[in-house]
């Protein structure tokens, strides 16, 4: 076999290789002729069909696995003789009308991965947030908590914000009815924006029983397009109205978080203490972020497209699940690339980094460590150890943690070569509240 590779622009490879043709038929040849030990056909007992008979059948079929096979091995081995780096998959293409008959001649078009050298991170700085969690903190929680178990009673008053009410109503464009412009029994909570504001206002303050006629003017980028912009005359008529009633902070209430003695002061110790673990993965995710982008933004890399492409791919369609997951077809929803490219390109362009930044600092991922994210990841569940089990019967789920390792350490590796600074901050702002 011969080879050789030419450069077609950065990352661009092609591979020319030359092998003997009589290699080739001799392969095609020992094939068939272990075919015709087991082959079956009309006419002859197994083993005693002859070879031409055999070539008729299988011979178009075994030169084409003979070709394949071929291809991919003289490929593999020409590259680790080059010793290059293969991104992606390889477009082979033979060499037609070749001027020496006696070779069999291809090329393999494909891209290398990129050299990556590792910026300066002197200059960049990290914000660190600081966060600690106060009694107003667990106070906000709790009302959330408390919304989340909202009954509501029937009200012999008007309606007022956060009363849900039941109505029926019909819209026209127009004079001319349109889709989605009616309903019977429509129930709806005043004040959570599910509709459109300049509907909702007109019912705050209406009784049931009572009628009224508004207009509502829909805005240009609308979702419903037939509608977007235009204004419509609504009648509605308000059939009931329900006060909302939150539970009492006591013993009841604790119990149905899960405090099997009641005990209100181990309600609000169990919530702070959740508070304070989600502010801790909070705190890491932000700061795992920024170091991240430092990483970018010191590092001049170019990706190979093949990857961004797979990357693409996959991103696509972990949105198609996510679609189909919410019960809604993906075959209906447009999915445009460049929704996705971006984050693909950054997303390969960070892999090639962070694989640098581990190779050349042996950051590899211990044993210990990985167990640790294990154990940790399982404290959330009911049986810890049945979690762990199943996590290490699994090598797609270790691999997951072990992922989760080797950011941790590079994030640990980064952070003593940057420039930190702590930054106090509330919890609603950490949670992106405010």
């Amino acid at each position: 076999m011969q080879s050789n590779v030419e450069d077609l622009g950065a990352l661009e490879r092609r591979l020319n290789v030359s092998i003997p043709q009589e290699k080739i038929e001799t392969e095609i040849e020992s094939r068939l002729k272990r075919l015709a030990r087991t082959a079956k056909i009309h006419g002859f007992r197994p083993g005693k069909v002859p070879l031409k008979i055999v070539m008729q059948q299988y011979g178009p079929q075994v030169r084409q696995e003979v070709m394949g096979d071929v291809l991919q091995r003289n490929f593999s081995e020409a590259v680790r003789e080059q010793k290059l780096r293969v991104a992606g998959y390889p477009h082979f293409e033979p060499k037609q009308g070749a001027e020496n008959a006696a070779q069999f001649e291809f090329s393999a078009t494909f891209e290398v991965y990129p050299d990556v050298i590792l910026g300066d991170l002197s200059g960049a700085r990290i914000d660190r947030p600081v966060v600690s969690v106060i009694g107003s903190d667990v106070d906000k929680t709790l009302e959330i908590l408390r919304k989340q178990r909202v009954q509501y009673e029937p009200a012999a008053r008007p309606a007022v914000t956060g009363d849900r009410v039941t109505i029926d109503y019909r819209g026209v464009i127009d004079g001319v009815e349109f889709d989605g412009g009616k309903a019977e029994n429509f129930a709806l909570v005043l004040g959570e924006g599910r509709l459109l504001k300049d509907f909702e206002e007109p019912l705050v303050g209406m009784s049931a029983g009572q009628s009224k006629t508004f207009e509502v003017t829909f805005p240009a980028d609308y979702h419903g397009k037939e509608v977007a912009g235009k204004t419509a005359t609504f009648e509605a008529k308000l059939n009931s109205v329900e006060a909302a009633k939150l539970p009492e902070v006591d013993a009841e209430f604790a119990r149905s978080l899960g405090v099997g003695d009641g005990s209100i002061e181990k309600m609000r110790e169990e919530i702070e203490g959740n508070l304070e673990r989600e502010v801790s993965k909070r705190v890491k995710a932000r700061v795992k972020e920024q170091v991240m982008q430092a990483l970018l933004d010191a590092t001049a890399i170019q990706a190979p497209k093949a990857l961004v492409e797979q990357e693409l791919e996959r991103l696509m369609q972990d949105a198609r699940n996510d679609l189909e997951s919410r019960g809604m077809s993906s075959k209906n929803v447009p999915l445009p690339r460049d929704l996705f490219y971006e984050r693909a390109q950054r997303r390969v362009n960070l892999g090639l980094i962070l694989g640098e930044v581990v190779r050349i600092n042996g950051l590899h991922a211990k044993p210990e460590q990985v167990r640790t994210v294990v154990e940790d990841l399982a404290q959330s569940y009911e049986n810890p150890a049945e979690v762990v089990k199943w996590h290490y019967a699994s090598r797609d789920r270790l691999n997951e943690a072990e992922s989760a390792v080797l950011e941790d350490n590079v994030v640990t590796w980064v952070l003593e070569k940057v420039a930190v600074a702590d930054k106090p901050m509330t919890l609603d702002e950490l949670m992106g509240k405010s």
